[in-house]
């Protein structure tokens, strides 16, 4: 699997998916669970490098003391939306706001993929932001979501 990164926007990003042929219901489904399992995961701030307590310990974390305050005061890291995965032809995409989340996040994906990749579902090329040519994207989702509330309020 190829990993490309275009124009990223953590809260306007397009991930795309390139897969061989055309993935089966099956196949679509084990792409969603991957995608819907780490967006909630984001919504749940899971992906705060600010609080990597674990991480930074090192491999001997036996009778490690961990530190509630330090976890407590730390920047809130939130994801806030995503769209549902659309799929044309080989293309596969899904639009997220990834907040105020690190970059921590889509190394975390991107993981998440290549394994899926070699267990279940070939995909040719991951791409990480930007617009295909042949599959424009709509207006950023942040305006759209902002027109909608708009609309709403005019409504009232």
């Amino acid at each position: 699997m190829k990993v490309e990164f275009r124009e990223c926007d953590f809260f306007d990003l397009w991930v795309w998916l390139e897969f061989t042929t055309v993935p089966s219901e099956m196949e679509r489904q084990y792409v969603e669970e991957v995608f819907n399992s780490w967006f909630l995961l984001g919504k749940l701030g899971g992906f705060n490098a600010e609080n990597l307590q674990v991480q930074d310990t090192g491999l001997d974390i036996s009778y490690m003391e961990y530190d509630e305050e330090l976890a407590s005061n730390s920047f809130m890291a939130l994801m806030h939306n995503s769209s549902e995965f659309e799929y044309e032809g080989v293309w596969g995409r899904c639009w997220f706001d990834m907040g105020t989340s690190d970059a921590i996040a889509l190394d975390v994906l991107i993981n998440a993929l290549e394994q899926l990749n070699k267990d279940y579902v070939t995909i040719e090329r991951l791409i990480m932001g930007g617009e295909n040519a042949d599959w424009p994207v709509p207006q950023s989702r942040k305006q759209q979501i902002f027109a909608d509330v708009n609309n709403q309020d005019d409504d009232n």
